[in-house]
């Protein structure tokens, strides 16, 4: 019987696996998972729910791989859902929860077309499936916890398939091959403090920090690339904290986000944002520190074989031509990507992280049967189909 991957949403979307939590979701998914033949390990690391599952010899010819995950955000106000978030809830042609679309009906739809496949027709090669559990928190050792077990063990994915939601309207209208870089950085500027009334007395660093906020803003870091689009930098938050009218305060921190396509890196925009702090610290008189944190690097899976193979089997149940694009935020594509070439695909992804989170039924079973085609395609030419 094949399997049915809305009831498998269903299940999931049951499991409470709010980040770091597994809530059951990782185990019901082993125990479908081996009853289907897989080979399943579990892969925590420092407290974090990892699974890997693979069908086939682990020195297989050819290996296709899907990666996602299983945690899903807080459910904000319970009071304010219009069915509770962990029910699953069922009607008018929705399915209702907390990761109903992030992602566990794509977690669905790769594990049931992957059961089905090779249950009908097993390939002359291995089906891999990466899951995390922390793909909405830290991220330090979900999906790269995986990739790093697997090197240690010799597995190998050929290619990739991220079930994110990447789609805008309609299941089928966009693929992603490739994100943005992603960093952040915190500056703390610091002053004198003093009575306002005294100013040669006092240092007041919020001039200083209105002189950053500007530089950086308006500062255009590049017109966009063939793949990209221009750059950007938001001011996220100035705070204080100085709750008095007449007194000077001794510090205030700007926090900054950059979203960066692949004209830089980590390294050199942390390079420029301490060039602008400093020029600032030395026009004003102030010192100022500051911390970046680099989330991820803007990487590209250049248009090629995978990504043609992926608008293939959506054109072939959908009879849409995707949209091949870079947009949106991170994802754990941007680990894969070191591992072997990654591309992302899943549902219509504008309902995630809100109230009353919910997905189409019917994008279920979509989904399910075009990453079947994938599959049957890859293996049944997978030269061809790598890339």
């Amino acid at each position: 019987m094949p399997t049915d991957p809305v009831r498998l949403t269903a299940d999931l979307v049951r499991c409470p696996s709010v980040t770091p939590e597994e809530g059951g979701a990782l185990v019901l998914l082993q125990d479908l998972l081996e009853a289907g033949g897989f080979t399943c390990t579990r892969v925590d690391r420092n407290g974090t729910p990892n699974l890997f599952a693979r069908w086939g010899a682990k020195a297989a010819a050819a290996s296709f791989g899907f990666n996602g995950h299983t945690d899903v955000v807080p459910v904000g106000d319970a009071a304010a859902w219009t069915h509770p978030p962990f029910s699953a809830h069922e009607e008018d042609g929705w399915l209702y929860g907390r990761g109903a679309t992030d992602m566990k009906s794509g977690v669905a739809a790769f594990a049931a077309a992957a059961l089905d496949f090779v249950a009908d027709t097993p390939p002359k090669g291995a089906v891999l499936l990466a899951i995390t559990g922390d793909e909405e928190g830290p991220g330090r050792d979900g999906t790269i916890a995986l990739l790093d077990w697997m090197e240690a063990e010799g597995e190998r994915m050929d290619v990739c398939i991220v079930g994110e939601p990447t789609c805008v309207e309609t299941i089928g209208d966009m693929v992603k091959i490739g994100r943005r870089g992603s960093m952040t950085a915190k500056f703390t500027v610091i002053g004198k403090q003093g009575h306002s009334a005294y100013l040669h007395k006092v240092l007041n660093p919020m001039p200083a920090v209105a002189l950053l906020a500007h530089r950086l803003s308006t500062h255009q870091l590049d017109q966009g690339t063939g793949h990209f689009d221009p750059s950007t930098l938001s001011v996220t938050t100035i705070d204080t904290g100085n709750p008095a009218s007449n007194v000077i305060p001794a510090r205030t921190r700007m926090t900054v986000n950059l979203r960066f396509n692949d004209l830089h890196t980590g390294a050199t925009l942390t390079d420029w944002l301490r060039s602008e702090a400093d020029a600032v610290a030395e026009a004003t008189g102030t010192r100022i520190e500051m911390e970046a944190q680099i989330s991820g690097e803007a990487f590209l899976t250049p248009p090629g074989a995978l990504s043609a193979l992926v608008s293939r089997a959506i054109g072939q149940e959908t009879n849409q031509a995707p949209v091949l694009s870079t947009t949106g935020g991170t994802s754990d594509a941007r680990f894969v990507k070191d591992h072997c070439s990654v591309v992302e695909f899943g549902l219509v992804g504008h309902r995630m992280h809100e109230v009353d989170e919910r997905v189409l039924i019917q994008d279920i079973h979509d989904l399910k049967r075009i990453y079947a085609r994938m599959l049957r395609e890859y293996f049944a030419s997978p030269a061809s189909s790598q890339g």
